[in-house]
């Protein structure tokens, strides 16, 4: 998506979520501990209590995830938030009591302290949302943050939509065109544009962040543009359907002006679970950098060593949103063709037949005349892959995701806009499900079902797949 408003809000909420939580124990400390003159369970200083609440607040969030306090639905009923966020607090509570009857340290300094910090954090916690909804309506007021919407359709509830959600200082969204034949009221005439296709033609150009067609069921071909125009700008799109037209696949529901309003989104990786593969990501990503530091240093040292030629080969990929990247690897070619393209070098060194062979066999030679005897160890080991680490940490790819393309290659690839609307990937399901033995058409197959069918889960076992191979040695070549 080109707004990244609520993204951004989102993660404002958990940061905030965790300042309430945290100061909330911290007031309960100082209620049972050091005003209350009455003796304590156990002796725990006031540094190794902070200590380990910042260790274990992120429980806590990961349960206000689930619960769903984290997505924008959420935030437009004030009820059904507070339940939420009590049944969290009190899951919470729970995990964290649980915890420590478990370890062998205890937490909590006496048995008042987890209620006095339940009771503290729920205040300071809708406090906190409060002031940070407050906050959100203002700057909704002086236009930062507001959602364009292009809405495409016909009917009554394309009328009823457009008048309750064009408030953007109350809603968030603010209506920019309307494309329909229907007549419209007066104060929307402005926004009027009659022919679909012409509104579709110019989202690429202007601050269009959402695409909604209501009322248009029995018009399969519109919807299916504005769709298709949606991916391809990496924008959101969302339709207002019958009954008929609703689709079961990565769609989120929500009840506008007595309407069901259907979010269709081009991943399942979303949301929340964005956030969670983030940071598993960093986590990962810095903790193998740092164990793997010496390795590092070995395979750079004997690059050199080989041909005193640079131990890393940069190359421009694409990752989410068509963004070109620079992907780091260890040198494998013998640095004379380092840099250039299989044709260029292939034709370099007097062997252009091969040029065809590489290209038809999916872009691998099984003794490619580029690849020195060290390369081939590494290739063999995928020792070469470590560098992407960096990239990883540095938040261009991910450790898991589709194959990162080479700018050239985009122009073969159907559905490139859905492959693109998430982060490319160290290792993907084509790497373990043959890796080079595998044809085109199946890789991109399996990027597709990748990005459609993502799950914290699926990436967990498609990295535990990827050691197995490589200590195997199986689907490297």
């Amino acid at each position: 998506m080109k707004s990244n408003a609520s993204f951004l809000y989102a993660l404002a909420l958990i940061l905030g979520d965790f300042i309430a939580l945290l100061a909330a124990f911290i007031v309960a400390y100082i209620l049972r501990v050091t005003l209350d003159s009455r003796s304590l369970i156990n002796q725990i200083s006031s540094i190794e209590y902070l200590k380990t609440w910042i260790m274990l607040l992120p429980v806590w969030l990961l349960i206000f995830g689930f619960l769903g306090l984290y997505r924008r639905n959420v935030y437009d009923y004030r009820w059904k938030e507070m339940v939420h966020l009590a049944i969290g607090s009190i899951l919470g509570v729970m995990t964290i009591i649980t915890y420590d009857f478990i370890v062998d340290e205890p937490i909590f300094p006496a048995r008042l302290v987890p209620a006095y910090g339940l009771v503290v954090g729920f205040l300071l916690l809708v406090l906190g949302r409060t002031l940070m909804r407050a906050a959100r309506m203002f700057m909704w007021r002086t236009g930062f943050g507001v959602n364009n919407v292009l809405v495409i359709g016909a009917g009554q509830s394309l009328k009823n939509f457009v008048s309750g959600l064009n408030h953007p200082s109350r809603t968030g969204y603010r209506v920019v065109g309307i494309a329909t034949k229907d007549e419209l009221p007066k104060k929307l005439q402005h926004l009027q544009i009659e022919d679909y296709k012409e509104a579709l033609a110019v989202v690429g150009s202007t601050n269009v962040y959402t695409i909604v067609v209501t009322g248009l069921d029995d018009d399969s071909r519109v919807a299916n543009e504005a769709l298709a125009t949606a991916q391809a700008n990496h924008i959101a799109y969302k339709y207002i359907p019958s009954q008929a037209g609703m689709l079961s696949n990565n769609i989120d529901v929500e009840l506008f002006q007595g309407l069901p309003v259907v979010s269709v989104h081009q991943t399942a990786l979303t949301g929340w679970g964005r956030i969670v593969k983030r940071l598993f990501d960093i986590i990962a990503s810095g903790f193998g950098i740092i164990i793997l530091s010496p390795v590092y240093l070995l395979i750079a040292l004997v690059i050199w060593l080989s041909d005193f030629g640079s131990p890393l080969f940069k190359q421009d990929r694409l990752s989410r949103f068509n963004t070109i990247i620079h992907i780091y690897k260890f040198r494998t070619h013998n640095k004379r063709y380092s840099g250039m393209s299989p044709e260029e070098a292939f034709t370099a060194m007097g062997k252009p037949q091969l040029i065809k062979k590489y290209r038809e066999n999916g872009d691998f030679l099984k003794k490619d005349p580029r690849v020195t005897p060290i390369g081939r160890f590494l290739r063999k080991t995928s020792l070469d892959e470590l560098p992407q680490l960096f990239n990883v940490f540095k938040a261009d790819i991910s450790l898991v995701g589709p194959r990162a393309l080479v700018p050239q290659e985009l122009k073969n690839y159907a559905y490139k806009d859905l492959i693109l609307s998430v982060k490319s990937g160290i290792t993907g399901l084509a790497q373990i499900s043959g890796r080079k033995s595998i044809g085109f058409e199946e890789r991109r197959a399996l990027d597709l079902y990748y990005v459609q069918n993502w799950s914290f889960w699926l990436d967990i076992k498609i990295l535990f797949r990827t050691v197995i191979d490589v200590l195997t040695g199986r689907g490297a070549k």
